[in-house]
């Protein structure tokens, strides 16, 4: 089964989570803990009228909990390194491989950096629309990709774009996420 593995653990992060773990993909999240949401509040979220970052970043990692993500919590990814189809991510005392990597660790672009994933003349990671960065099977999403759009939905929308991007590929054709009232049953 294809590996994917997610740095950070804010909106973009969990997004990717969600969507790669609720179809069947491997996924594994590290995350510090350090996401901008813990001092956030949320007015501007399509859904949610009013929600508390803490309490949006609760209900998020319950969410990827019940559809099987590896959520390694106050775990900081280290070194990402790619060796040929695979990368190799080392976190703390742990370290696994993976055959997708999603980074999202907001504005931080440290690892983007050391992967070798090409910038843009502003300095922030370049991707396509599908977040995929200048090495094949990488993604960028959120801050790191964006100058000043830092918003927890544009976030989540990146994270989800990459997620689709990785099913489509394994799937071998275009891959929508679309749920139904009997998908709740």
């Amino acid at each position: 089964m294809p590996h994917v593995v997610i740095i950070g653990g804010g909106p973009a992060g969990l997004s990717a989570a969600l969507f790669t773990a609720k179809n069947g993909l491997d996924t594994t999240l590290f995350d510090t803990d350090a996401t901008w949401l813990h001092k956030a509040h949320l007015f501007n979220y399509l859904g949610i009228e009013s929600i508390g970052g803490e309490s949006f970043l609760d209900v998020a990692r319950d969410q990827v909990d019940e559809f099987g993500v590896e959520l390694n919590q106050g775990h900081e990814v280290t070194d990402v390194i790619k060796d040929g189809s695979e990368f190799h991510v080392v976190a703390d005392d742990m370290g696994c491989a993976a055959d997708y990597i999603v980074l999202a660790t907001g504005a931080n672009r440290d690892l983007a950096g050391e992967l070798g994933c090409a910038v843009t003349e502003d300095g922030v990671v370049d991707v396509d629309v599908t977040m995929e960065t200048s090495v094949e099977n990488a993604y960028a999403t959120g801050a790191m990709v964006r100058s000043e759009e830092w918003q927890a939905i544009i976030s989540a929308g990146d994270g989800a774009a990459a997620a689709l991007n990785i099913l489509s590929k394994e799937k071998g054709e275009h891959f929508h996420d679309f749920d139904t009232p009997a998908d709740a049953d």
